[in-house]
């Protein structure tokens, strides 16, 4: 039978002229080369070089052989080229958190300018549970700080960042040297509307304590800023998010207990994580964010697969 690999040798001999080129060429070893020739013949009955001439001359029956060859790989090519730029297809991702949408957008923008053929439809609104949607193919990518455990769903880790205490200037705890989840006890907290369960913040640190202060909805970033400026509660963020906020004299922000870090990921379907405008998207949006947003971690690791886990993770903290 004869496979791919024995035409694309046959026409590297061919257009290399020799052997030892066509080894050279295919970053083969010469004797391996001419081991792969004498099996394909020994299995086809009939030669398909003439050895030992200069320049490499093929029989009649390599001819044939060629010709189908120089008809195939091309087609191959072609195709493999199609599967990895494909004409047209859509991207839809929506995103777990309000802060995201800082660094996102500059980073779909660049995106789109390589991908035009692809469709791109964000979700702008912030979708606290999107993850269903993404198992019921109704999304491709959902940016997350959530990793649902028997999901079918792949983690990609973006980027790590920390978790800081956001108050305003004048507050008594902007001068405090360590934050301790007492601290925190007769306090107004900011949150955005999403469970408790689902905070950093409640989950790392007050809960452990049997710290519970009052919890305020608040569904703006820039609001929330404000309301934190003005001393009517007081936040717990991203540094990254906060930081020109910060820069400006708003508010100021501490570091709750050692230091409470988070990590954000881009699900998406298993086995759908390497389509190629996915993995173009997160790969650009990864390089954008680490490139761009102050506070961040790269995340260790040669391609950024978040490990399999067996209970859900919930840290969401926007």
């Amino acid at each position: 039978m004869i496979e791919l690999k024995h035409l694309k040798t046959l026409h590297a001999l061919n257009q290399c002229g020799s052997l030892a080129a066509a080894a050279n060429y295919l970053h083969q070893t010469q004797s391996a080369l001419s081991h792969q020739f004498s099996e394909l013949e020994h299995r086809l009955g009939f030669k398909l070089f003439i050895r030992k001439s200069q320049p490499l001359k093929l029989t009649a029956q390599g001819e044939v052989l060629l010709k189908l060859a120089e008809q195939v790989l091309p087609l191959v090519t072609d195709s493999l080229r199609q599967c990895h730029e494909p004409e047209e297809t859509n991207l839809r991702i929506a995103i777990e958190c309000h802060s995201c949408i800082q660094w996102l957008t500059p980073a779909l923008k660049r995106f789109r300018e390589s991908w035009p053929q692809v469709n791109v439809d964000f979700t702008s609104g912030v979708t606290f549970d999107p993850q269903p949607a993404l198992q019921k193919r109704e999304l491709d990518i959902v940016l997350t700080s959530d990793i649902i455990a028997d999901s079918n769903l792949h983690y990609t880790s973006l980027f790590d960042y920390e978790v800081k205490l956001v108050i305003a200037p004048d507050h008594p705890l902007a001068n405090k040297r360590d934050i301790h989840p007492q601290d925190l006890a007769a306090e107004t907290l900011l949150i955005y509307p999403v469970q408790r369960q689902r905070l950093d913040i409640w989950r790392h640190f007050l809960q452990p304590a049997d710290i519970t202060p009052t919890l305020k909805t608040v569904d703006n970033t820039l609001l929330l800023i404000q309301m934190v400026a003005a001393r009517l509660g007081i936040a717990a963020l991203p540094h990254w998010a906060v930081e020109t906020f910060e820069r400006q004299g708003l508010i100021v922000t501490q570091t709750l207990g050692e230091g409470l870090w988070s990590r954000l990921y881009a699900a998406s379907r298993e086995g759908e994580q390497r389509q190629p405008a996915i993995d173009t998207f997160i790969r650009s949006a990864r390089q954008h964010a680490v490139d761009n947003l102050p506070f961040v971690k790269r995340v260790s690791g040669s391609n950024g697969d978040a490990p399999k886990v067996t209970q859900q993770s919930s840290c969401l903290q926007w």
